[in-house]
């Protein structure tokens, strides 16, 4: 029997079946998120100078239409700070703080999967592990507890495959899972900085009061 049989359906029962989802999933989890966790749609850079010649010119009641319905995290903390400007520029400020955590709160969740697998899969390889050598000690019972030394190598073997392979499928999980969470604290760091920037081009002089309700 073939070492690598144990990931073929049905040779590789339950055990194999949970391996290639697992696989599947994670290429696909990977795949999607190199796609959703990018600086276009985090930080797009011309959104952000289309906001500042918004609100370089009053009434910046353009800059508000332009961060509206917009999915990047630039757009929607801006956004949120501009509908607090006629309660001062603390409230902006709180709201940029508000919308940026919940938002990166979300992008988290969004890579959580990665995680998870990355937790799983080498547990689920050791099952198969286990359950392997527990086979290969039942053929020693069955042999009468002279078992042919092939044979019995052949199932250690096998079993061990599981765990090498739950192992193949954590380390990259995980390897990403970590590359994409320094991008999304560099990213959503990067989108405060420069909502802040923004923001700041209506922060009045002192003792001066701020813009009432944007038009």
């Amino acid at each position: 029997m073939n070492y690598f049989e144990v990931l073929v359906w049905p040779g590789g029962g339950v055990i194999g079946i949970i391996l290639w989802a697992l696989s599947f999933v994670t290429l696909g989890v990977i795949v999607e998120l190199f796609f959703a966790i990018r600086r276009t749609n985090i930080l797009p850079n011309a959104v952000r100078e289309k906001m500042r010649s918004c609100l370089q010119r009053t009434p910046y009641r353009d800059a508000i239409d332009l961060a509206a319905g917009r999915a990047d995290l630039l757009s929607q903390v801006g956004h949120a700070a501009l509908l607090d400007s006629p309660h001062g520029y603390a409230a902006m400020e709180r709201a940029i703080e508000e919308t940026s955590e919940e938002r990166t709160t979300k992008l988290l969740r969004h890579i959580e999967p990665l995680n998870l697998i990355g937790n799983i899969s080498p547990m689920v390889g050791l099952l198969g592990t286990v359950w392997g050598m527990i086979n290969a000690f039942f053929q020693i019972v069955q042999a009468g507890g002279i078992p042919e030394p092939g044979e019995l190598a052949g199932a250690i073997g096998i079993a061990l495959v599981t765990t090498l392979v739950g192992l193949g499928i954590a380390i990259p999980a995980l390897a990403v899972y970590s590359l994409m969470r320094s991008r999304i604290d560099e990213l959503t760091s990067e989108a405060i900085v420069s909502s802040q920037e923004l923001v700041s081009i209506l922060r009045p002089p002192k003792d001066a009061p701020l813009y009432g309700e944007p038009m």
